[in-house]
């Protein structure tokens, strides 16, 4: 039995029926072989046996009175995964499908995504299975609140400082932050992507997408290429899909589709950003709608899906950009890109591609970009939230904008340089995934047993 086996039994023990977790997991534990061979003080100082357990788990009841005075009752966490390399620090995700297992997931990827980064980031991930859809803003205000009640004692500028995540924008951040001030009576940086007006950082909104698309830029210039031209499938329609399409296009791509749970929309001239904007600036808004506007465009309902796969991921392209959620972009949707020449996938979002759908583009000699390494955008402007936030200061949109760019440039190179390291050259997976692991193992034998 290897011993990456005997860890993902233990870890089925420990923590059952956590099925996003263990592929989390497993993906990392694959990648780091090379390194596990070459050193064995990360076996003699059960690195690995330690990092899959979490510091700590927080699970608490929420309970909220609706508009219609029904009490309503929810289940929040918080998973402080490491505190390593600095504060733990990851989104807040309200949605239907949070569980512990997506959220231990989450949080795993952030502590390899954050220290990628290089900056002072321990890792985790909190969220409930609230669903703002279909909320008023009263409701999410008293669910908010009634939420960071729990939170609040858990949390602080130097412990953990968590972010939003899908369900969360600046609307339920702005209500938590409140909240979390009233109780404490201080005005300090305990929760990034704040509006400018309560703390918050130019570019915060923009950074994961933005971030994506110059992590995709850095991979294909040092290809020789570039994105100047390239046709780019985009999934999603939230946040970090729009920013996605707004950097592609001034970078010289030429987005052609977007997705979200009603269907894809697909328009082989290029996305109308402004369109769409206007379209999901309201909360009836349909992505079937663009089509009034745009008679050349073409919309697939969810229905009519291919078998095991997502429309979206069916049509020609040449870099597919999975910005929506977890599991995706499956297997059968990685065998259609490739058959259409897609040349790379570049992880918007957390997790997006199934590890089978990763193993085909892999093996196919395709450039993959994993998400804690292509999507780290968002969180490092975070940390340029939080260092504004600790010296009072406000950085202009250019000066976060360049940090931006350097951080991203510098996870490329360091994800690149292990890759080629270990005789992989051009495995971002691997190089991530090493980069990470090598940067957190390392300080915590240093920090000793604790």
């Amino acid at each position: 039995m290897t011993y990456i086996h005997t860890i993902m039994e233990r870890l089925q023990h420990s923590s059952p029926a956590q099925t996003e977790f263990y592929q989390a997991v497993e993906e990392v534990l694959q990648s780091l072989d090379p390194l596990l061979e070459k050193y064995d003080r990360y076996h003699r100082h059960a690195i690995i046996e330690r990092m899959v357990e979490p510091e700590r788990q927080i699970m608490f009841r929420i309970c909220w009175v609706d508009d219609q005075g029904q009490v309503q009752v929810n289940k929040g966490y918080r998973v402080e995964f490491s505190s390593t390399l600095g504060p733990y620090k990851g989104g807040l995700r309200f949605h239907p499908s949070v569980n512990g297992s997506i959220i231990k997931f989450l949080g795993f990827e952030q502590v390899f995504k954050n220290a990628l980064t290089g900056l002072a980031l321990g890792g985790g991930k909190g969220g409930a299975n609230f669903n703002p859809k279909g909320k008023s803003d009263a409701e999410i205000m008293r669910f908010c609140q009634a939420f960071m009640n729990e939170l609040y004692r858990h949390i602080g500028p130097t412990t953990d400082v968590p972010a939003g995540d899908i369900g969360v924008g600046s609307r339920e951040v702005g209500y938590l932050f409140g909240q979390y001030k009233k109780l404490v009576n201080r005005f300090d940086g305990v929760i990034t992507g704040k509006s400018l007006n309560n703390g918050g950082s130019q570019l915060r909104t923009e950074a994961t997408g933005y971030g994506c698309a110059y992590f995709a830029n850095y991979m294909l210039e040092d290809q020789k290429s570039g994105l100047d031209g390239k046709r780019c499938l985009v999934s999603g329609a939230g946040n970090v899909a729009l920013h996605t399409i707004e950097k592609l296009y001034q970078l010289g791509a030429i987005p052609v589709s977007c997705s979200d749970s009603s269907g894809t929309l697909y328009h082989a001239d290029g996305m109308d950003l402004d369109c769409l904007r206007q379209l999901k600036s309201h909360s009836d808004g349909h992505l079937q709608d663009y089509l009034s506007e745009h008679s050349k465009a073409r919309f697939i309902a969810k229905k009519d899906n291919p078998k095991d796969g997502h429309a979206i991921w069916h049509l020609p392209c040449e870099l597919a950009f999975p910005c929506a959620t977890q599991n995706e972009l499956t297997e059968a949707d990685a065998k259609a890109l490739l058959a259409n020449g897609c040349q790379a996938v570049i992880e918007g979002a957390n997790m997006p591609c199934t590890s089978k759908a990763v193993q085909q583009i892999v093996r196919a000699g395709r450039l993959f970009a994993p998400g804690k390494a292509a999507n780290a955008g968002g969180v490092a402007t975070s940390q340029l939230e939080m260092a504004q936030n600790a010296s009072m200061q406000r950085w202009s949109a250019d000066e976060v904008d360049q940090k931006l760019k350097d951080i991203m440039c510098g996870i490329y190179t360091r994800s690149h340089e292990a890759a080629a390291e270990f005789n992989q050259p051009g495995n971002l997976l691997l190089g991530a995934n090493i980069a990470g692991f090598r940067r957190l193992a390392d300080a915590m034998i240093e920090q000793g047993v604790v």
